[in-house]
This record gives C-alpha cells, structure tokens and sequence, in this order.
C-alpha cells in the first residue's frame, strides 16, 4: 500500500500542476459550489489535498481487494465509536449504516464483517473482469451482494427486519426520480432509500466514514440525529444530508469530489459542460431561489 500512496502523490503532483484533466475541473467546480465563501487561496490548498486523497483511495482499494481479510484488518488502527455499533446491533432491530463516498471506505466493511452479516446493494463494474475481482472481494466473509433493483430492496428489508445489517452509500443521484432535497443549499435529485429503510424498519442508523493515517487507517462511527425516525421520507433524506454536510464540513479534503453530484438539478444539468464562471453563476441563481 505505501508504493500505491506513492505513486497516487505522484499522479497527483502532475495533474495538479498540469491541470488539463476533467477530472480536475470536476473537483474544482464542486469544491467551489460547496464553499463559496473561501478565498481562492483556500480553494487551491483544498483542491490539491482533495486530488491527492481521492487519487490515493483508489490505488488503496486496489490493494485493499487484493489483500487477504486480516491484512486489511491489520491496517486498522482504530475504531472509534465502536460502541455504537455493538449496541445497535445488541438491539437486533437492525442496523443501516451510512457511508458516504469519502476516505478509503472499503477498508471498513472486513472489520464490519467481523461482528455483522451485511446485505449490500451492488451495481455490476463494466469490465467483466474487474468485476469478477471487485464482486469476490466484497463478498468475502459475511457480506451478500443484492441486485440495486426492487428485488435487492426487498432483500435488505427482509434482512432488516431480522436484525441484519446494511451500508447504503447516500450521495448518488437516482437514474431517474428522486426527491429535490437541500445539498449545501441547492435542492437536488435525491434518492430517500436510506431514510425509508430507517423509517419504516425502525434499524439503529449510524454513519461511518475512514480516514487516512500515516500507516493504515482509522475508523468512526457516529450517531445520526434520531429526528430521522419522525416526518417523511424526505425528512429523513434531509437529515442524512446534514450529516454528511457537517462531516464534509469538518475534513473536505478526505470527500471524493469527482462525482457531478451537482448537476442533479434540472436548471444545473450541463454545469460541468459549459464554462466555469457560467456554471457558478447558474449555481448562484439557484441557491438564491432556494
């Protein structure tokens, strides 16, 4: 793993220094939507940091899926908040977890393993064979791969229900549908599956997220605010953003920026197509109408 944190620093140097990738403009435009307040100075720190970080989770999951189950859990240093989970799952209601797209997430679901059988929805990677490779690392252990169709739905809520476990990455926009909920203050596309597995099975929420240290990793589990079992679906959806809101706030650097997350707006749909300042100020109009 220190050759691929290497060679991502490496890459990362070079795409920062000669910012011609897509890649790159994705990361900045988003950083800049969700911090519209920092000087530029600021973005630009935050903008390398948050490319090298991304760049290194990747090369970290190559290794992490090609590693053997205690090797990964030897890169562990330490879980904090591991109390919560073992009291949710003490409370055999179930258990949905919340994992955004941030740190080196994988590296967490073989110690989750240890303690919990998780039903996990997964969309097939393009490639057969990385697919093959991806499907048999994350299915190691006691973790069930489930369709992301009605009938994975039905299979995590029937888990639910019998005190399983499951980890639902919230910050994708559907494919179609969705509700408009506020994402650092844009409404967007957003699915409410986590809140409705939440609300309607009644399993302890947690979210959880890992973050990078000098020689592995260190994980955190955290409490969700409980109002999420009150209101609508789209309540819940609300909450969950908060939370992933207040984390981001907290450490943006260790947030994979690279997704067109905010492009889930129908006023906003070619944002990373068009011009930077055009996109901002489209944003900017956006917001202010929120």
């Amino acid at each position: 793993m220190a050759l691929g944190r290497f060679l991502a620093r490496v890459f990362a140097l070079l795409v920062t220094t000669f910012p011609l990738s897509k890649l790159v403009k994705i990361i900045r435009l988003n950083l800049k939507i969700a911090f519209p307040y920092l000087a530029d100075a600021e973005l630009q720190q935050l903008s390398k940091h948050a490319i090298r970080n991304e760049l290194m989770a990747y090369f970290e999951f190559i290794s992490i899926w090609g590693a053997s189950n205690q090797k990964n859990i030897q890169r562990i240093h330490q879980v904090h908040g591991e109390e919560l989970l073992h009291a949710a799952l003490a409370a055999q209601k179930g258990v949905v977890l919340i994992a955004p797209h941030f740190g080196t997430w994988e590296v967490m679901n073989v110690w989750l393993a240890q303690h919990t059988n998780m039903t996990i929805l997964y969309k097939p990677v393009k490639n057969p064979q990385v697919d093959v490779f991806v499907r048999e690392a994350r299915s190691r252990e006691q973790a069930h791969l489930v369709p992301t169709n009605e009938t994975g739905v039905r299979q995590i809520f029937k888990a639910l229900k019998q005190g399983g476990t499951t980890v639902i990455l919230p910050d994708h926009s559907p494919d179609l549908g969705g509700e408009m909920v506020d994402y650092f203050g844009i409404p967007l596309a957003s699915s409410s599956l986590s809140a409705k597995l939440i609300q309607k099975t009644k399993a302890q929420a947690l979210l959880i997220y890992t973050i990078r240290t000098e020689h592995g990793f260190d994980c955190y589990i955290e409490a969700i605010d409980p109002q999420i079992y009150a209101g609508s679906a789209v309540d819940g959806t609300r909450i969950i953003h908060q939370s992933l809101e207040d984390l981001i706030q907290r450490y943006p650097q260790h947030y994979h920026w690279s997704y067109k997350r905010f492009s889930a707006n129908p006023a906003l749909h070619k944002i990373y197509n068009i011009d930077e300042a055009d996109a901002l100020a489209k944003v900017a109009a956006v917001r202010s109408n929120a």
